[in-house]
């Protein structure tokens, strides 16, 4: 039987990509998610920390919780996929697809990827590993207007980079990242043969790239990388 706060958590989680919330983006208090879902104080916490934990909210006290945004850019040097990652760290690469659907983009998805409604996103979520050993957990969106039928691709051995530039023809020219440490939970923890609550690596991304002559969002995703096995550098030139 699938835990209360489980499906709470994950209700939230839709809401936050529909952008239901408020503008200010404060969510609904512990007392009004009690009424809303009908469950306890302790149901609703522990939701509610997870979230936390796993970066989609931020407590600000005397005030409420509210929706972490991803206004606070940092750059990374290089545009490189994961499996190259892997082999400039001398080890084998390998990936296991979790899932791989077209779904309708949500809202969020819209507004990064510069959809319109009813448009469709291709869904893949990734474990990668490192000479057998996991190092990601990442899940991506690409739009399936500007690259028709890249669902039926094997990702589990193509490079999605690689598809995109070499069979649609589109060229990567820069990213928008972000980076910070989470908690890992649930089904994050599972996948990476961690225990929960142990500190991951968040990498969100939004990837731009030219395609019929204009640049737009190709890619977004994010990436929970363990800790204790990766590290990102930055070569800094004055």
């Amino acid at each position: 039987m699938i835990p209360k706060y489980y499906i709470i958590k994950k209700d939230i989680i839709n809401k936050i990509n529909n952008e239901e919330f408020s503008n200010d983006g404060m969510i609904p208090s512990e007392r009004e998610l009690m009424q809303m879902y009908n469950v306890s104080r302790i149901t609703v916490k522990r939701a509610v920390d997870d979230l936390v934990n796993e970066g989609y909210l931020y407590r600000v006290q005397g005030k409420g919780t509210f929706i972490k945004s991803d206004k606070v850019k940092h750059e990374l040097i290089s545009i490189i996929s994961c499996t190259e990652d892997i082999i400039r760290m001398g080890m084998t690469p390998s990936k296991r697809i979790i899932c791989h659907s077209v779904i309708k983009a949500d809202k969020l998805r819209l507004k990064r990827l510069q959809l319109v409604e009813e448009d469709t996103v291709l869904m893949l979520k990734r474990v990668y590993y490192a000479d057998n050993e996991p190092l990601n957990y990442t899940t991506t969106y690409l739009p399936c207007k500007i690259f028709p039928g890249i669902e039926n691709y094997n990702f589990e051995k193509e490079s999605v980079y690689d598809v995109i530039e070499n069979k649609y023809g589109a060229k990567i020219t820069r990213a928008t990242r972000t980076l910070e440490a989470v908690l890992a939970m649930d089904d994050i923890a599972d996948n990476l043969g961690l225990n929960p609550r142990e500190p991951v690596i968040l990498f969100r991304a939004i990837t731009m790239g030219i395609v019929n002559g204009r640049e737009i969002p190709i890619e977004t995703f994010k990436s929970y990388y363990r800790s204790d096995r990766f590290k990102f550098y930055i070569n800094q030139i004055k």
